[in-house]
């Protein structure tokens, strides 16, 4: 019974090493769940920015006002009849 009972014991030993310090045991997978956590969160900010690449896309298919818009904030434009005023702000007045 006695060999027996030590048999059990170091096959037991060797069993919780390979679950706690192996390659593939315990830590190992702790890595992996925290590597997936933060894939979810990448992928979770870049579906939130596709979602508003999208809706972009379809406000510029859909209305001239985002055109518009876009025209006069990047491009500079104006549309005929308007008038641009561009103040210039003194850097010595910050004084």
């Amino acid at each position: 019974m006695k060999p027996v009972m030590i048999l059990l014991t170091v096959l037991l030993l060797l069993l919780q090493y390979r679950l706690w310090f192996s390659h593939d045991g315990l830590p190992s997978v702790l890595h992996i769940h925290r590597d997936v956590e933060i894939q979810r969160q990448d992928n979770a900010i870049l579906e939130e920015r596709n979602q508003v690449l999208a809706a972009e896309v379809q406000d510029l298919k859909s209305g001239l006002e985002a055109l518009e818009e876009r025209a006069r904030s990047e491009l500079g434009m104006i549309k005929q009849g308007e008038t641009f005023f561009q103040i210039i702000e003194d850097p010595d007045s910050e004084k």
